[in-house]
């Protein structure tokens, strides 16, 4: 799992039938203390989150383990919207 920003999202009028109706967005990865990296996926949400929200993402087998996923081509999945991060240096 990581935690990113949610930055764009993915408009796809034609893709995989398994897909339809999956809402996807660009996610950029974070570090732990909220300093942006240059990585970015394109992640189902599943979890309704929006623009700029910090977010948590499950990747590669785990992201097919949830009722909406299950033997679908997904590779990075929205788990949840962080409120906040506590983090003792």
């Amino acid at each position: 799992m990581f935690i990113g920003k949610v930055v764009g999202s993915v408009w796809a009028t034609k893709k995989e039938e398994k897909l339809k109706g999956m809402k996807l967005l660009i996610v950029q990865h974070y570090n732990v203390d909220m300093t942006p990296l240059q990585d970015f996926h394109i992640c189902v949400d599943l979890v309704d989150a929006g623009l700029n929200d910090t977010v948590i993402v499950a990747r590669g087998s785990s992201a097919r383990q949830t009722v909406q996923t299950d033997k679908k081509p997904v590779d990075a999945l929205i788990v949840g919207v962080v409120d906040r991060i506590d983090l003792n240096k």
